[in-house]
Order: structure tokens, then sequence, then C-alpha cells
């Protein structure tokens, strides 16, 4: 679908959406969200809104921003922002950057208390030929032992998510309840390419002004697996995103451009010195980074974090989480808990991708004059992005590779929330007033731009927060679930009010 074409028709869908009706309900509501005549008006109302819940997000699927293509990224932010003046945000403003644009927006009700609201608006990229149902079309799919879903990218990292975050304003001002909380929107189109113009956006004057009035900020996050408990997080790891460059033209040997491969025997090949510059970067079974000094600000798990963990090991599926994943062994054939320990300690060195010469179909008989890695560097408590990239440069000239290039794209620091923040207790609150069963996590393994909120000048809690189900964020067959079959999951609907309950859990909260 070409957003260009039907953009006018986008809106009046948008604007309209409350005149739409609801779809059947599989799920029974969960029971807390029924204590209360407001809470009762609210379900009726999101119910009601449900269908133009769903073409919100089948008309946000249809229009993919990806910021490492720089595809739409000025129509994104545009859909962006009408989405929210259309949820009831004020002062809606498109802020613009040295990379692309973010959107910012506020709801002042006159409340004691202020959340903030974190939202991306691009996705990853994505190959039609992969997936099993178009891309981009939104199509409701049968996910077994979870029920129907919407199918597409950006499902659920993070239009679906976000979209219903969007669903409990509309039901709020629809059911005319009255907001408990003011809200700040902010909300950005380069986080799949490691946020680097983010902070940019975070530190403008007025956004900084109503950033710090914030008890907390959260991204909706579909949280639910299988069994429908919760972990909530206390943090995350931060990341780097760049390419290394190996190169006849910067080396000084090797061709400049591809030439015949015959001619191995007499010259040099910028591949294998890029390959031979990776292998010094981890230990021998690539599982543990090799570079001089990665570790010496590295910040132990507790003996707490490392109970924490293996109390979630217990209440999760490792048979589950195999399958899904596509696996049969942990790395260094670990038992469950001691991988989930793993998974949340260590830094990691990652190569996501090496292109040099020919990579199409048959043979090519070339010897490549320039060769690239990209890399995901995760990073853990105490360390810091300006480090890492400090010490993989030095590690890089170190060992003789002064001519392989490191070009940043993009990163930032790890996060950490305090276990007894407000924003925290609001959420575990929340999940225990709606019967969710929860456990707390050090941190996860992803990455998500939380040390711009929780480091200075912002110097507030950040964290994840939702209900509802989705996977295959960055994969294809991405989704995001919308009619639950499962007792234990919440569809579109609960996932709304499960938003609503925490707005209002929030404001209450001692």
């Amino acid at each position: 679908m070409d957003f260009r074409n039907d953009r006018p028709n986008r809106r009046d869908l948008i604007r309209g959406a409350t005149m739409l009706g609801a779809g059947a309900a599989v799920m029974a509501p969960f029971p807390a969200l029924a204590a209360s005549s407001q809470s009762a008006a609210i379900r009726k109302a999101a119910e009601a809104g449900k269908d133009a819940s769903i073409q919100r997000i089948r008309d946000w699927i249809a229009l993919p921003s990806i910021a490492a293509e720089n595809l739409n990224m000025a129509e994104g932010a545009a859909f962006m922002a009408e989405l929210a003046r259309d949820a009831g945000f004020t002062n809606v403003e498109i802020v613009p950057t040295d990379g692309h644009p973010g959107v910012f927006g506020t709801i002042d009700v006159g409340a004691p208390r202020t959340l903030g609201i974190y939202f991306m608006y691009d996705v990853k990229q994505f190959d039609a030929s992969e997936w099993s149902s178009p891309p981009l079309e939104g199509r409701m799919v049968d996910r077994p032992g979870f029920g129907q879903a919407i199918m597409g990218r950006g499902a659920v990292n993070q239009k679906g998510p976000e979209a219903a975050f969007l669903a409990a304003l509309h039901a709020i001002r629809a059911a005319k309840a009255k907001l408990p909380v003011n809200i700040v929107l902010i909300c950005e189109g380069e986080e799949e390419i490691g946020s680097p113009h983010f902070r940019q956006i975070a530190t403008k004057p007025n956004v900084l002004a109503a950033l710090r009035k914030c008890e907390g900020i959260f991204i909706p996050f579909a949280s639910q697996g299988q069994t429908g408990n919760v972990t909530v997080s206390l943090g995350s790891k931060g990341i780097i995103e760049l390419e290394l460059v190996a190169s006849g033209e910067k080396w000084g040997r090797g061709p400049k451009k591809d030439v015949h491969s015959s001619l191995k025997a007499m010259v040099d090949s910028p591949a294998w010195r890029l390959v031979q510059a990776l292998q010094t970067l981890v230990t021998k079974d690539g599982n543990t980074p090799a570079i001089e000094g990665w570790f010496e600000n590295v910040r132990p798990l507790t003996e707490r974090e490392k109970m924490l963990i293996r109390e979630t090991a217990k209440a999760g599926n490792e048979a589950e989480m195999k399958a899904a994943l596509g696996i049969t062994h942990w790395i260094d054939n670990l038992p469950f808990d001691d991988a989930l320990i793993r998974l949340a300690q260590e830094p990691t060195v990652n190569i996501e991708g090496l292109v040099a010469g020919y990579t199409g179909p048959g043979g090519k008989t070339i010897l490549p004059g320039r060769a690239v890695a990209k890399l995901d560097l995760r990073l853990v408590p105490n360390q810091t992005r300006a480090e890492a990239e400090k010490k993989l440069r030095a590690h890089l000239d170190k060992h003789g590779f002064t001519d392989v290039e490191m070009n940043v794209s993009g990163g930032y620091d790890p996060t950490e929330v305090a276990e007894d923040s407000r924003l925290v207790r609001s959420e575990l609150a929340t999940y225990k007033r709606l019967g969710v069963a929860t456990s707390l996590n050090p941190r996860i393994a992803g990455s998500w731009p939380g040390a711009t909120f929780t480091a200075p000048p912002v110097s507030i809690p950040a964290g994840h927060f939702g209900l509802g189900h989705g996977s295959g964020a960055h994969a294809p067959d991405e989704y995001f679930l919308i009619d639950s079959t499962n007792p234990k999951v919440a569809g579109l609907v609960d996932a709304t009010m499960g938003y609503a309950e925490f707005l209002y859990t929030l404001a209450a909260i001692k």
C-alpha cells in the first residue's frame, strides 16, 4: 500500500475510529479490570473501539519508516504526530535533529503526577520473500496456542503495543473518565539504528523541562509468553552499532577495486585482512570479548540479582524458548538458569553481517577490494559507550589494524532503574491487581535508549510495561496478538485496559 496515495483516507480513518464497532472478544476480561464502574465504562469504550484500534495498527504497519534506508522518515514522523493529536496530545511538534525527526507532545489535565511515554516510529528492514504473509499488509493470522494476531513489520516492535497504549487514551476519553495523570510523549525515528540523535530531542529545552516533571517513563511492551507471566526488568544493556571496513585503498595493500581471483597468489586480500581483525576481538570460540580492558569496569551481578534470575528461570519455559529461537543448546551447554545469568551479565561482540565481493547466485571468481563487517556490541553496567568505542579502536591499533576503518552509526549506555522507584512499584502493583504473576529481572539483554532518561540531565526512572503477546521482532512473520484464545494472555482489549489500569495505579500509589 502506498502511503502517499492514501494519506487523506488514513486521517479520516483515524479520526473516525470511535464510530467503528468492536469485534468479538475471545478471552474473558481480567477480573480486576471490571472492579469499578469507571473501569467498566472504559472497558466498554475499549471494546467499542477495538476495530478502530486494529485499523490504526494496520495503517501504521503499511507505512514502514526505515531509518537505515532513509525510507518514509518525514512521512513516519507526520503520521506519528497525527496519531498523537488524535489520542488527545496537545502542543504536538515534529522535532528536527541532525538526523531523522522525532515527535513530542503533552496531555496536561492538572494532575499531581506526570508520566512519560517513549515511542519509536521506525522499524527494521525486511525481505518480503521470507514472510508467509505480506509484511506491510497487516493480515490477521492464527498463532497456535495464542489466537488471532496481526502480522506485519513493526507489529510487535513497537507499533502494536504503542497503538494499544493510544487505544487506552481513546477509551478513557470516550468513557468520559478523567485521565488520572499528565502525560509527556517523546518519540524518535532512529531507534533501530542506535538512536544516534535522540539526545537532541530529549534535551530540547521544552522537552527536557517536561520530562523532568515525570515520575518515570516507559516504553509500551508486549510482555507475555504462553504462561501469561510477566518479567519486570530493572534495566537493559547498552549498545554500539558500527561497521569495520578493510579496503585495499586504506590498507595500501591488496586491490583498490575487485580483481580476478587468480591474482590471489601474488596480491593481498582485504577480505582476509578483515577476518583476521575480527578474530582478535573474541576468544577462539567466539563467545567472550577479548578486547583489551573490556571487562575492567563491568559490574558483576549481585547475589540478589542472580537469585532473581534463578527464580525467573523456574517460572519460565525453557523448551518453549529454545523452540522459538530454533536452537537445541545454550552457549557452553549451560543449564537454563546459568544461561540466563550469562545473558544478563555478559557484554557481547556480535557480527550482524559480513559483506565482501560477490554474494549472488553461483560463483564469481574475484578478489574483493573491500570487505565490511557489521557489528553490535552490547554493554552492561558500568561500561559506557564512549569507553567502549575508545577501547575497540585502541585494540585494533595495538594489533596492527590501524587501516581498518571503524564507522560508528549509533549507540548508548546501559539503563538501570531502582527496584523501589515509583515506576517499578506501580508496574508490580498493576500486574498484581490484574492477577498476572510477575518476577523481577536485573536487566534485559536487548537495548533501548533508556539511559537518555536515567542519566543527567533528565534523571528519571525508565523501563518497560505492558500486557499482551507478540513475536518475530527484527525477523520474518512478526506479529502482535489481537484475539487471545489463551486465558492467561491478554489480547488487544485487555492489553489496552492494562495501560489504563497502570495510569490509575501510578496516580494513586504512595
